[in-house]
């Protein structure tokens, strides 16, 4: 079955239909899911979830670049302690830059920025530590977020760009070094040409998708909220666009998801 190789089930369980909702993607022919943990609000949760369905859901724990904030080297210090607990977070992440989401004030933004990559650098710093696999959140930061990589040491076959959003330019430069990107409901957007171009660029071999749910809801439901059993909508749409059956479709990005977070 598809894995959604990175969703967020917050919002799902606050609502408390966690449980409906899993069930639906499993109709899907959805079976596993990756609960990507951005800060410490949802760390605990996910791992409770991860032990509440085995198999099933798999966590990971980091600080997202939109929840940095003065309280940073803190939050670090209490991520640290998560690769100590069972079962252990599958990957650190999502972690990077994102230079979209930023205060109007100039000198705030410069701040914020400033915070931001000490940030990532010390997390990049904990999975060269734990030698975990890592997530990226890059947003108009593609070339920083790179550089930063290049600079920690971390194993780029150990890398995903998750909700890869730039074009096949930017993709080889991760292929050239042992990246790669994961894909969601963006590729189905019709204004998304070079992400589309990308993922032909990225080829099979390590391609993965996700839906980042509850948001990028793949067409034909963009508007509305997103869920792990569209995966297989984005999969679907990608089968195509690759020219392959969606059973082979499935059966390579399963294989990619497992290898690439060890599960």
């Amino acid at each position: 079955m598809l894995i959604d190789s990175h969703c967020h089930l917050e919002s799902f369980y606050r609502k408390g239909v966690l449980e409906e909702t899993l069930k639906t993607a499993h109709e899907m022919g959805v079976g596993g899911f990756v609960a990507v943990g951005t800060s410490p609000k949802d760390w605990r949760l996910y791992c409770e979830l991860s032990k509440q369905y085995p198999q099933k859901i798999y966590w990971t724990a980091g600080l997202h670049p939109c929840d940095v904030d003065e309280n940073w080297k803190d939050a670090i210090v209490e991520l640290s302690t998560w690769f100590t607990v069972d079962p252990l977070p599958v990957a650190l992440g999502e972690i990077g830059l994102d230079h979209f989401h930023m205060p109007k004030d100039p000198e705030d933004a410069d701040r914020l920025k400033v915070m931001q990559l000490k940030a990532f650098r010390a997390q990049l710093e904990l999975a060269l530590q734990f030698d975990a696999p890592v997530i990226i959140h890059s947003r108009n930061a593609f070339f920083e977020c790179v550089e930063l990589i290049d600079e920690s040491g971390v194993d780029w076959n150990k890398v995903v760009f998750h909700c890869f959003s730039e074009g096949a330019e930017e993709m080889e430069i991760l292929k050239a070094r042992g990246g790669r990107g994961s894909f969601t409901g963006v590729v189905t957007y019709k204004n998304a040409e070079n992400v589309r171009q990308a993922a032909l660029a990225q080829g099979l071999e390590k391609l993965m998708v996700e839906t980042d749910s509850p948001y990028l809801t793949p067409v034909p439901h963009r508007g509305k909220p997103n869920q792990p059993g569209y995966t297989a909508l984005t999969a679907q749409f990608m089968a195509d666009l690759f020219e392959m059956p969606l059973k082979e479709f499935t059966r390579i990005t399963e294989a990619n998801t497992r290898s690439f977070y060890g599960i």
